[in-house]
């Protein structure tokens, strides 16, 4: 991570992403959860980014002023939002991940990025060219 770079948890995007599919019924498999990042890249970490887009992802962390004392502060939870472009599957995960983890998730995420850059370089370029 460079010293400009924000930590990952430190990231607000706007809006949000719900989970799983909204057309789809509860159960069918479109949310899954993990216990861990090692896990979660067990299941998901090579697969093919063209067929399998990331298009979001949000690192949540609880705000321990939400919680009392005695209550235990949930876990930091990477959340990452898909669309399964072949069969236009929109479906999300989500994994426990620690700090630790920072470096193989903004690899992992940066590796990616490239694919959805890919898709919209052309507008990007195009719009340079008009800037210009």
């Amino acid at each position: 991570m460079s010293e400009t770079s924000p930590h990952l948890w430190a990231i607000d995007h706007p809006y949000y992403c719900a989970e799983g599919n909204y057309y789809a019924r509860p159960g069918e498999g479109l949310h899954t959860e993990y216990n861990s990042w090692a896990e979660f890249y067990e299941d998901w970490g090579d697969n093919d980014p063209d067929m399998n887009l990331v298009f979001r992802w949000d690192w949540k962390r609880a705000d321990p002023t939400d919680y009392a004392d005695f209550e235990e502060i949930p876990a930091d939870r990477l959340a990452v939002y898909w669309v399964l472009q072949r069969k236009a599957i929109l479906r999300s995960t989500e994994c426990i991940v620690t700090e630790a983890d920072e470096s193989a998730v903004r690899a992992w995420l940066a590796d990616r990025a490239k694919t959805i850059t890919a898709i919209w370089e052309p507008i990007a370029l195009a719009a340079r060219e008009v800037a210009s």
